[in-house]
């Protein structure tokens, strides 16, 4: 990393300088908003993402939102935040992509205004709320550089209403082995077949390191969640998706399991039209879509058929009351 932007109004807080401190001979530019950096004119999304900066910033108004129809894994309040813009891996189908101009990271230090809000949130009712972390970013992926989970754990384990999913393809997982798991917390891991995540989910840990870091967290107590989100095409997508069920399930305890979800292909039209340009030889985006709710996705009956077979496949591994499926979009 050869630039951190760093807004003055929070260049003193503890955070940022933890964060500083983590990379002393870096050039560091102060600036007003992280906005006149991260939406920019003219920017090169692709030659960025060769060499990201990371801006330090304060997230004002909206820390907190409800969630997309839909997105949710059997709780009535459901709301997600983001702590961080963008994503160190490079996944051909991620939605992200298509909605920033920027490649840069942007990384929110004022964290307790974020546990306020959910705070204030979960007062609102008397039932359960789910926050979704992971939406907009890797939710563990700059963890040992940020320590965000670390401190959001800590606010959530005096919050007994608030139910935190953290979402995550990284396994950087030390410092959740290293604190006991808290019951109100689900680790969540995006998982595709090994064929498809080595050539569509560029810079991410592979399908077996995955495992053994869901494997590992559930050993030391925590709870854990599948994310088999979004489901891809394929010619042979019934024995690879096949093989991605025997490989997670021969590891893990089915019934210790948290949640199990699946998810189509679905993406914005103007996102979509974005990583077309950006990405002009990507087999995956030249498959055939249908414009359906707004949406790009496969026809109905090519989506019908994934998702039948995978519910069919999960049939035999786990319980109906640990099946969500999910079938919004950003």
């Amino acid at each position: 990393m050869e630039t951190i932007y760093i807004e003055r109004g929070i260049a003193s807080l503890p955070q940022t300088q933890s964060i500083l401190s983590k990379y002393p001979n870096t050039r560091q530019i102060s600036i007003d908003r992280y906005t006149d950096v991260f939406n920019a004119p003219a920017q090169n999304f692709r030659t960025q993402k060769q060499n990201p900066a990371l801006i330090l910033a304060c997230k004002h108004g909206n820390r907190v939102l409800p969630t997309p129809p839909g997105y949710h894994i059997g709780g009535e309040n459901n709301f997600y935040f983001s702590h961080m813009l963008n994503c160190i891996y490079d996944c051909r189908y991620c939605f992200l992509q298509g909605m920033y101009r920027s490649a840069n990271y942007v990384v929110f230090v004022n964290y307790t205004d974020f546990f306020e809000d959910i705070k204030n949130q979960t007062q609102r009712s008397s039932r359960p709320s789910w926050f979704f972390s992971g939406y907009d970013c890797d939710s563990l992926a700059l963890e040992p550089m940020t320590h965000f989970i670390d401190s959001c754990l800590d606010a959530f384990s005096t919050m007994p209403k608030a139910m935190l999913e953290i979402r995550t393809k990284s396994t950087q997982i030390r410092n959740l082995l290293a604190r006991p798991a808290i019951e109100n917390c689900v680790v969540a891991y995006s998982l595709s077949p090994a064929e498809i995540a080595n050539t569509e989910e560029h810079k991410t840990p592979s399908l077996p390191k995955r495992i053994a870091a869901l494997k590992s967290l559930q050993q030391h107590g925590w709870k854990i969640g599948l994310r088999f989100d979004p489901l891809l095409k394929s010619d042979n997508f019934e024995q690879l998706y096949t093989e991605l069920f025997e490989q997670v399930f021969s590891e893990l305890h089915a019934e210790s399991i948290h949640s199990v979800s699946l998810g189509p292909f679905r993406l914005p039209k103007p996102f979509f039209k974005k990583m077309i340009r950006l990405y002009p030889d990507s087999k995956l985006l030249a498959a055939d879509m249908n414009m359906r709710d707004n949406m790009l996705s496969y026809d109905e009956q090519t989506e019908s058929k994934l998702l039948s077979f995978c519910e069919s496949q999960l049939q035999s591994k786990i319980s109906p009351s640990q099946y969500f499926p999910c079938v919004s979009v950003p």
